[in-house]
């Protein structure tokens, strides 16, 4: 087996964060376990940058999906990967035609699980996404609002760096906890882009347990149910809107359908994601 600085600066690391648990107070300790583990659960769904030295997917990235697709700049090496959350069962993602497009077909079954991607673009650059979404059905005991029931078919994840002195007091030990039992800090922002079957394209969606944690509907309603739906958005100034500042770095991208709080059974599939830079 290998060992490298790389790995001992982790573990280093990993030692030093679990003494600041380790310091507080037995009643903080459970409350801020509490706190971290649930936090874990959607850190990892908001798609928090991969370690550099995964492996990426070539089933996903050697896709007609893929190759149909234009990412933004990325990291060397960076490629998509299948992550999963703890031991839940994890969604199914498999490359496919569908209704005519290449696609990536999602089909989750009372688990979860993302794919992610690595980037590297800078807050001035940010440019604007172009994507398409197909779902048959809505997950009716869902509400991506709520927490307790927040599943969603459909979800187009964005990570950003930026300054972390920003972060609130809670934030900050959030960010810490996670860094010791998962070995990823709480990214600075996220904004997820979601399908809403009541509320209206533009709304913004808050976090609860974090300020630095957004959704934004731009797919509403039962209309655009079966067939694919083009959506085009500006990366920075929706990330303004969700936030109140520039963005400074965008560091991932990641796909998210999961059905882990409602077990209901949910299917739908993403085409291809198409990055354009600001001055085109």
């Amino acid at each position: 087996m290998q060992f490298d600085l790389g790995q001992a600066g982790d573990i280093e690391r990993r030692r030093q964060h679990a003494a600041i648990f380790d310091s507080m107070p037995s009643m903080n300790r459970r409350h801020w376990l509490c706190c971290a583990l649930s936090a874990s659960v959607f850190v990892n769904a908001c798609g928090s940058t991969p370690r550099r030295t995964a492996t990426p997917d070539p089933e996903l990235n050697d896709s007609d999906w893929a190759r149909a697709s234009a990412w933004p700049p990325a990291p060397a090496g960076a490629g998509w990967r299948h992550q999963r959350i703890g031991q839940r069962k994890p969604t199914d993602y498999r490359p496919v035609f569908h209704a005519g497009r290449p696609a990536l077909h999602a089909d989750s079954q009372g688990g979860d699980s993302l794919v992610r991607h690595a980037l590297e673009v800078h807050g001035p650059a940010l440019g604007r996404l172009q994507f398409a979404w197909y779902l048959n059905e809505h997950n009716a005991l869902a509400d991506v609002g709520d927490v307790q029931v927040d599943d969603a078919p459909l979800r187009l994840i964005l990570h950003f760096d930026g300054d972390r002195s920003r972060f609130s007091a809670r934030d900050q030990r959030m960010s810490d906890l996670l860094m010791a039992l998962t070995g990823e800090p709480l990214p600075y922002a996220t904004l997820m882009y979601v399908w809403d079957p009541t509320r209206p394209v533009g709304t913004l969606i808050p976090h609860p347990r974090s300020g630095r944690v957004r959704k934004l509907v731009v797919v509403s309603g039962d209309a655009p149910l079966g067939r694919w739906t083009d959506v085009k958005r500006n990366l920075a100034a929706d990330y303004e809107r969700a936030f109140g500042e520039p963005a400074t770095r965008m560091t991932g991208m990641a796909l998210m359908t999961d059905s882990n709080n409602t077990g209901v059974r949910s299917q739908a599939w993403y085409g291809p994601i198409r990055w354009t830079p600001p001055d085109v």
